[in-house]
């Protein structure tokens, strides 16, 4: 028999991490190659992890919401066949002359450690910690902050075994402060706080006690709500937000593609929406403005080379992801379609890849599809820019004519312009979303999709 290691693949160029959400195999279990072993979440987007072979499941490494490195040792499944390794696989890495007898005794540390850590112990911290070094704090007493605190000597500063029990022992004799007591209602209230969920979330939870009534039902975040909920707040603590509006009329578009929509259906096998020419639009203004094609990085300014748009999707639980359409200046419309189209079913059906939702530059939100006629959206860090589409409506408007003004009915819809003012001045912000507006409202009718 042979052991083999499930590690963390890859999942794009951006992606250094992700955490557990579920195990969808348990220890004894046998396992098909190419079948999912766990379930996994990034920033934004879930996938599962399949086995490259086919065995039975010995160990799990890491625990329900541990934070997992890409290309660390996950799980290790015996196989007939396979590839052998060290007992130095656990998540603080072993030096390979060490004598056998310390690696057993590692071992045996860990088999302790799993049936007792709690992951969510030492969730509140941003920081990657091993379950084995949680466990040790766990039993010593130490709190989440004394652990961010202490210096590790292994790889980028990570804690190991000996860091933690040699600040237990300084502890112990004086040489560092015992931490305070903490009740167990402060303990149950921080819990539900996953690792990955930015700091921002965490103070927003300080917030004035709620009153609860009997009737009243009580439910928790999902873990995207709850990472929504920090990103949020994050991004109104960090952007000034500022708005800019514009009516725009889009008569033109609405006339062009109730005549086309059918023949670019037969042709494209795709359904044309009025989001693809929306997109067209922003896609050419940013490359006329690129001062709004850029992000902020403390006291520098980054001006992006690629102009990638984010582009706002609603879930069917009721969540926001925002699948971004690369190099999106780059695209005619049918190509801009096709994007959008892909990235939209791929996102309501939950099968977006983690590199779709990374390397936005700017990007848009569609709050028209609900009705609203305008907005005041909340910028996507560490973008400093987002636009709304409002809702095209039917209205009476003053058209200008040589031979007079009269009044008839136009498609109208507001641009909603949410930019970053300690960047981004009026002058900027003002003149993008004109910009914009003069695009739709110059739409070629007799253009060719």
């Amino acid at each position: 028999m042979a052991r083999f290691e499930l590690k963390l693949p890859k999942m794009g160029e951006s992606v250094a991490e992700a955490t557990i959400t579920n195990w969808l195999k348990e220890v004894g279990d046998k396992i098909e190659a190419d079948e999912a072993v766990l379930e996994i979440a990034t920033d934004k987007v879930d996938s599962e992890v399949p086995s490259e072979v086919s065995g039975i499941l010995v160990e799990k490494l890491f625990g329900k919401d541990d934070l997992v490195q890409v290309g660390q040792t996950i799980a290790i499944i015996e196989t007939e066949g396979g590839v052998e390794i060290s007992s130095s696989f656990l998540v603080d890495k072993v030096v390979e002359d060490e004598a056998p007898a310390a690696a057993a005794e590692i071992e045996k540390t860990i088999d302790a450690a799993k049936e007792t850590v709690t992951p969510q112990d030492f969730s509140a911290s941003d920081k990657f910690f091993s379950p084995l070094v949680k466990n040790i704090a766990k039993e010593e007493g130490v709190s989440v902050a004394e652990l961010e605190n202490v210096q590790g000597s292994g790889k980028d500063g990570r804690v190991t075994k000996e860091d933690i029990l040699k600040y237990v022992e300084d502890r112990k004799a004086g040489a560092v402060a015992a931490p305070k007591a903490v009740t167990e209602t402060v303990k149950e209230v921080a819990a539900p706080v996953k690792a990955a969920e930015p700091a921002a979330v965490q103070k927003s939870q300080q917030a004035v006690p709620v009153s609860v009534n009997g009737g009243d039902e009580i439910i928790e975040m999902d873990r995207m709500r709850k990472l929504i909920s920090g990103y949020m707040v994050a991004s109104v603590q960090t952007s000034a937000h500022v708005q800019s509006f514009i009516e725009v009329d889009v008569t033109n578009i609405v006339k062009w593609r109730d005549k086309v929509k059918a023949a670019f259906e037969k042709r494209e096998g795709e359904k044309l929406t009025f989001t693809p020419i929306m997109m067209e639009a922003v896609a050419k203004a940013l490359k006329d403005f690129p001062g709004m094609n850029i992000s902020v990085d403390g006291d520098y300014i980054i001006k992006k080379k690629n102009i990638n748009l984010g582009m706002a999707a609603a879930l069917p639980n009721g969540n926001l992801i925002v699948p971004v359409i690369k190099n999106a200046d780059q695209l005619n419309l049918v190509g801009m379609a096709k994007a959008v189209n892909d990235l939209g079913n791929r996102a309501k059906a939950g099968k977006l890849k983690p590199d779709d939702t990374q390397g936005g530059t700017y990007t848009v939100t569609n709050v028209g599809t609900f009705g609203s006629v305008f907005g005041t959206p909340i910028i996507n860090q560490p973008q400093v820019g987002i636009l709304a589409l409002g809702a095209i409506r039917k209205v009476p408007a003053v058209i200008e004519t040589p031979e007079g003004d009269f009044i008839g009915i136009r498609q109208k819809m507001f641009l909603s312009h949410s930019y970053d003012h300690r960047v981004v001045d009026g002058a900027l912000g003002g003149s993008f979303v004109k910009r914009v507006a003069e695009y739709l409202e110059a739409f070629d009718v007799d253009r060719d999709f």
